[in-house]
């Protein structure tokens, strides 16, 4: 560790130590070598023991998303869901947390108010239980974009309802996060204020009152676009009779912050692009949690991953944590893929971040 290596520089470790006398005698070779090491260890045990961690090391599940051009979709051919084995492998490397992308449009076809697919209900409820069976954390969240059917959500009674309907089938659950839905963009700001209250009263109405819930803003729910965009100014105003609300963003490292480069802006853009939204999180005695972030398999991103995570950590009386994009049987070779054990950032990335957790 660089902090280890300045401390041992800074102590300057003596070859000589006063006896009782206060005579310098000279400390034999071999017993002055264990004394560095002795040191070494202790500043590096030191260092390790005195490095804030994040209680949340998430991974988005995703695939049962796909082929979203066909709502219905057909199992096993448009769309996929996710290997319980691969959720062990995750949770022996310190994940805790992990975000189960689906659609809207298939839990309840057609409408929002309608009845539950129950094979995809189903296999929603597999995957949760699952989870939460091993003690970690498992969030329901509508990859959605604030739409149905591939238009803009303006019923905001209908959104209610369909949140109220599901969380019901796992308000017994404490372990179950709900994501109000992926990425609002280019709506009408009080438009989605409108919808994360809706979901925010729905949750609460179905008697699921001990779990939290992540209200996301407008413009892709960018971290570094969260004051700039209005996100900041409106969805401060949300109301959880709970006080269970941790502000959900996301944030990519490439060059437009979209997520699609593999290369990274600088070593030090992850920190950078959370300065602003930690700030309204401070000043408004808010929590927040990164539902996506990523960089490609490359020095500079591994500097940038880690400098954004140290940095979080820093703060981690606002930040609760930040999930991987991500994994899921058909990602292949992705750029990003996390899937043990093929994915490039299992072996690229995991080793590297997976220390800032808890």
């Amino acid at each position: 560790m660089p902090w280890a290596e300045s401390w041992c520089r800074q102590a300057r470790i003596p070859r000589l130590h006063q006896t009782r006398h206060h005579r310098l005698v000279p400390i034999p070779t071999m017993l002055f070598s264990k004394l560095v090491a002795a040191a070494a260890l202790a500043s590096t045990a030191f260092a390790q023991s005195s490095t804030k961690k994040l209680k949340w090391f998430g991974i988005n599940e995703s695939g049962a998303e796909f082929g979203e051009k066909n709502f219905t979709g057909v199992y096993g051919r448009e769309y996929i869901w996710y290997d319980l084995k691969t959720i062990d492998q995750f949770l022996a490397q310190g994940v805790n947390h992990f975000r189960i992308n689906f659609l809207m449009e298939r839990l309840t076809p057609n409408s929002l108010t309608a009845a539950h697919d129950k094979y995809y209900l189903g296999n929603l409820t597999e995957q949760v239980n699952y989870i939460t069976s091993k003690g970690a954390y498992a969030m329901i969240q509508p990859h959605n974009y604030g739409r149905f059917l591939g238009n803009i959500i303006t019923d905001t009674a209908g959104f209610k309802t369909w949140w109220q309907n599901l969380a019901a089938v796992y308000k017994s659950n404490n372990l179950v996060v709900f994501d109000t839905n992926n990425e609002y963009h280019d709506m009408d700001q009080q438009l989605v204020f409108n919808l994360n209250q809706a979901a925010i009263d729905g949750v609460r109405a179905a008697g699921a009152t001990s779990q939290y819930i992540t209200p996301e803003g407008n413009s892709w729910s960018g971290a570094w676009t969260w004051v700039s965009s209005g996100n900041g100014a409106s969805l401060v105003n949300l109301k959880d009779p709970q006080n269970k609300l941790i502000y959900q963003m996301h944030q990519y490292l490439d060059v437009d912050g979209s997520g699609s480069h593999a290369e990274c802006v600088s070593a030090t853009i992850f920190s950078e692009r959370l300065v602003a939204a930690t700030k309204w999180l401070k000043d408004n005695k808010k929590q927040g949690v990164i539902g996506e972030f990523a960089g490609g398999v490359n020095d500079q991103c591994v500097a940038a991953l880690q400098d954004g995570l140290k940095y979080l950590a820093d703060n981690n009386d606002v930040w609760w944590g930040a999930m991987w994009w991500a994994a899921g049987p058909w990602w292949g070779d992705y750029m990003y893929s996390m899937e043990p054990t093929s994915g490039p950032a299992w072996s690229g990335i995991l080793p590297k971040i997976k220390g800032y957790f808890v």
